[in-house]
């Protein structure tokens, strides 16, 4: 920490800035980038990660670089439930409930199948590999470099630093696969007549591709909920979100003086404290003057620095090490989401199975935002109101996926390894019994098919 100063801070924060900036050009001019649909932050980190110190050595990145992923994602985090619109319990259960099931699937699947498959499969090949290593799936593959940053952050202070390294690859090579296989997904479905509101993958508007919008389409980032004379309306969200994180940063501090030996994660601690500051505004009427619009781009800002640090400070050396139980276990995520994208969508939705099933398999592989991005190639004004249903059903879904990122890393600490992916797969068993019973399963290819001969 001797050499890390104010000045380092800023010349990480400028140089990882101008190599987003080269990537939002490249994505806007380069033909072939855009036809796999790069996000210009990824397109950053590949840059720092073979200009920087992992690579050539050229970027004068500090020796702290790696380590602000740990704070980006409880940016991220902290400012999910601030801003948010009050929603009736009963809009949640009866709107979304195909939508939370299906996420519900998607996560428990996911984490319990990568985690079970490690360590039925993988960790007996290679008997001295990390009891937590399946847990890398889930975390990269549907949580994203965010996800990624909080499990790595988690395994790194009980020991094992290289679950960064292994977490950041998993998300790197997880959107790639979200990408690919998604417009791979879109040609086939178009082909067999799958897709609702496109008949050919060639209806493309530019915006998806060069990631530019043009004036006439472009809007408002938020609202300006207070006057400029007494403080910026900024000003006003990033510090709300800069006092949840300093406060959630305390609260971790004072945990884990009060209970040596467990580590809980940042991020949890920062979902929390953004719910008790959204409850506390609320009860003062105050929280007309957050706008979610505004927090959702301060998240999403923190989700792009988080992206391109992340891939950019990935330790090559590392994923080497671990190549060959690495390709297994993305080759039976590849395997597994495509499983869930064909039986389980198909199953459960009774009206646009494919553009939900789309939008499932982009976050299960790589984000939400690659989700999205997919969602928007086959439904693009967004009338499958796939968005509508998942911006609500995620509220439902938080809780548990805050639960797995912050107890399965323990659980794997204090050497019950088998018991997260048991109780997830049961878990998911479980909900697909519940529609069998009550006759909510396997109907909605049926009702898709009726609805494209009536329309």
């Amino acid at each position: 920490m001797s050499d890390f100063s104010i000045w380092s801070l800023m010349v990480d924060i400028s140089v990882i800035s101008g190599l987003m900036l080269v990537g939002t050009i490249i994505r806007a001019k380069v033909k072939w980038v855009q036809s796999i649909f790069l996000p210009a932050a990824m397109i950053a980190g590949f840059l720092g990660l073979a200009l920087g110190p992992n690579g050539v050595n050229l970027l004068p990145f500090s020796s702290q670089f790696s380590s602000y992923p740990g704070l980006l994602i409880a940016v991220i985090f902290g400012a999910i439930p601030i801003g948010g619109a009050k929603v009736q319990i009963k809009e949640i259960f009866h709107r979304v409930r195909e939508m939370w099931s299906y996420s519900m699937l998607l996560t428990l699947l996911m984490w319990g199948g990568g985690a079970f498959f490690a360590l039925l499969v993988i960790n007996q090949i290679f008997s001295e590999l990390h009891s937590g290593f399946g847990l890398m799936l889930g975390a990269g593959f549907l949580g994203g470099h965010g996800t990624a940053a909080a499990v790595g952050e988690a395994f790194g202070q009980q020991g094992w630093e290289e679950a960064m390294s292994l977490g950041m690859t998993s998300a790197t090579i997880g959107i790639l696969i979200a990408v690919l296989g998604g417009l791979f997904l879109v040609k086939r479905g178009t082909e067999k007549g799958h897709t609702y509101f496109i008949s050919s993958f060639r209806e493309l508007p530019s915006v998806l591709k060069t990631g530019l919008v043009s004036s006439e389409n472009q809007i408002s980032m938020g609202k300006q909920t207070v006057s400029a004379n007494s403080i910026d309306p900024l000003v006003l969200h990033l510090s709300i979100i800069a006092f949840v994180v300093g406060v959630a940063y305390w609260v971790t501090e004072l945990l884990e003086a009060l209970l040596p030996g467990i580590s809980v994660p940042l991020l949890s601690i920062a979902f929390v404290v953004g719910l008790l500051f959204q409850f506390l505004i609320r009860m003062m009427k105050a929280d007309s003057y957050v706008d979610q619009r505004i927090m959702d781009r301060i998240g999403g800002s923190a989700t792009d620095y988080l992206v391109a640090i992340g891939i950019a400070s990935i330790n090559i050396t590392v994923v080497m090490d671990y190549a060959v139980p690495l390709v297994m276990l993305f080759i039976f995520g590849i395997i597994w989401a495509y499983l869930i994208f064909k039986f389980i969508g198909p199953n459960l939705f009774k009206s646009y199975w494919f553009e939900k099933s789309l939008f499932g398999w982009g976050w299960s592989t790589g984000t939400v935002a690659m989700g999205l991005s997919l969602l928007r190639i086959v439904d693009p004004e967004l009338k499958s109101k796939t968005m509508d249903d998942y911006a609500i059903a995620y509220i439902g879904m938080v809780p548990v996926e805050i639960t797995i990122i912050t107890f399965a890393p323990l659980l794997v600490t204090f050497g019950f390894s088998w018991v997260t992916p048991i109780i997830l797969l049961v878990g998911a068993i479980i909900i697909i019994g519940i529609h069998k019973y009550f006759g909510l399963w396997g109907t909605g290819g049926k009702n898709y098919m009726k609805a494209r001969k009536t329309s």
